[in-house]
């Protein structure tokens, strides 16, 4: 079984690296905006499954009931990587034999996009990663087993899980896609949405409204 994991922090606990830019309630905004988003595109992918959504935030939370996904709700949110694995322990255990984590903060992202990266999938053990922009993030992760080794999301991510699935003896497929490569923590993305951005998304709204 198939299944996508999408972790969501806390709204106001989101984006600090803007933090020199944009005031807490205009970066709770553009959480907002970026899940919005980010779940509208998640709801037209066509090979998942399952879609699970691990967060204390109560608006991600009820966004996920509404479209009927699976929800877990954490008690703690000591790191994204905490996170991402003890939510991946459980899909395991209910069936999942292909989890996909994804963040939530893509917002050129398409579903189509996703579906590529979900066809991908291999027998495990098996990986598919897709680096950010800058080549030492990792965007998205695919992994046969869930469990099949630790996340590390982070500064240099993509290098560590790569070493993570030669350890384990992993077979792995690097995709480089540009949309699911941009997503938003520095002031830097923000410039480089600015002219692509889908005119009719809420984070197209915040831009109008904070955008420097």
């Amino acid at each position: 079984m198939k299944a996508i994991l999408i972790p969501v922090k806390t709204f106001a606990a989101s984006k600090k690296r803007l933090a020199a830019h944009y005031s807490p309630e205009a970066r709770t905004a553009l959480a907002e905006a970026l899940c919005w988003d980010f779940f509208s595109v998640v709801a037209q992918v066509r090979l998942a499954e399952r879609i699970y959504v691990a967060s204390q935030e109560p608006l991600a939370l009820e966004w996920a009931h509404t479209r009927g996904w699976h929800t877990i709700l954490e008690t703690e949110q000591l790191s994204e990587s905490t996170s991402v694995d003890a939510a991946s322990r459980l899909c395991e255990q209910q069936g999942v034999t292909a989890l996909l984590r994804l963040p939530m903060d893509m917002p050129t992202v398409t579903a189509d996009d996703i579906d590529a990266i979900l066809a991908a999938a291999e027998e495990a053990p098996s990986a598919v990663i897709v680096p950010s922009r800058d080549g030492t993030g990792t965007n998205a992760l695919l992994r046969s087993l869930p469990s099949l080794f630790p996340s590390h999301f982070g500064p240099a991510s993509f290098r560590k899980h790569l070493a993570e699935a030669e350890r384990c003896g992993a077979h792995v497929r690097v995709v480089r896609n540009e949309r699911i490569a941009l997503d938003i923590d520095e002031p830097d993305d923000l410039s480089a949405l600015a002219p692509i951005i889908r005119a009719d998304s809420a984070v197209a709204g915040w831009m109008a409204q904070y955008f420097q």
